[in-house]
């Protein structure tokens, strides 16, 4: 069984990127990045930005390397070929699909779930092409109620969940999220659990940090506890710098713990 690291998965806002930071992708990451890249590896980022979000944002990072895979709004599936981005199309058609069913069947009582929020609450409720109910509360208190509210009605939707990040809510299938589009990219590629590093710092990477799905977890030092406490009941690796100086930290604690790699210059 070998323990080469063949798929690095990494969130974007917070983990592998930090918009206040110069430059947002540290530099010791992005050579780390394109060493393993170099030696066969796969690095995907997992985001639930859409794709406009995430190639403006990569463009202002002016980052050395490019990602092999992009995960879309925690669940649309795209390839790197040359310059562009191309779709996954089995992947993200099943996806469509399932999802505009999904959401046929909720938007009925969409209304009244709007209404139970802002009569208690000073948040903004909306739709957006992802979802029939996207949700930025006022603060994490408030977003917590409402979470909790919402949670209870998607378990009486089968297939319904609620992915959150921060003050920010929507639905979707739990049939896809960043973990199980992470096990699609891994069966695209031939690659098992043990060869899958994961990294994330908010709830909504709580579904690909999972040793069904990554062998090899991380949480950067800025990830809230929820996130730190997952990957550390499961043995994960918590770094105690922040963003992307932490995925490098972890991604080199686990490369040399192995000796299959040795870190980079810092």
């Amino acid at each position: 069984m070998t323990r080469d690291i063949k798929l690095i998965s990494t969130d974007f806002d917070g983990t592998l990127f930090a918009e206040f930071e110069n430059p947002p992708i540290p530099v010791r990451l992005q050579q780390l990045l394109a060493q393993l890249q170099s030696r066969g590896a796969k690095w995907v980022v997992n985001t639930g930005r859409d794709m406009s979000g995430l190639m403006e944002a990569l463009g202002r990072a002016n980052a050395s390397v490019q990602p092999d895979f992009i995960v879309l709004v925690e669940r649309e599936i795209y390839v790197r070929d040359g310059a562009k981005f191309v779709p996954h199309a089995s992947w993200n058609e099943k996806c469509t699909r399932l999802h505009q069913e999904l959401f046929e069947r909720i938007r009925p009582d969409v209304p009244r779930l709007a209404d139970w929020i802002t009569s208690r609450f000073k948040a903004t409720v909306y739709q957006d092409p992802y979802s029939p109910l996207c949700l930025l509360a006022g603060n994490n208190g408030d977003a917590d109620q409402i979470y909790e509210f919402l949670d209870q009605y998607a378990r009486t939707v089968p297939g319904l969940t609620v992915v959150r990040n921060d003050v920010y809510a929507r639905f979707s299938h739990e049939a896809f999220s960043k973990g199980t589009a992470l096990a699609e990219i891994a069966r695209l590629l031939g690659l098992r659990p043990e060869q899958v590093f994961a990294v994330g710092d908010h709830l909504n990477d709580l579904p690909m940090l999972k040793l069904e799905h990554a062998r090899w977890l991380a949480a950067p030092a800025n990830a809230i506890a929820q996130v730190k406490q997952a990957v550390a009941a499961q043995n994960g690796y918590i770094a105690s710098m922040p963003h992307g100086n932490g995925v490098a930290e972890a991604l080199e604690f686990y490369l040399d713990a192995h000796g299959r790699l040795h870190s980079t210059s810092q």
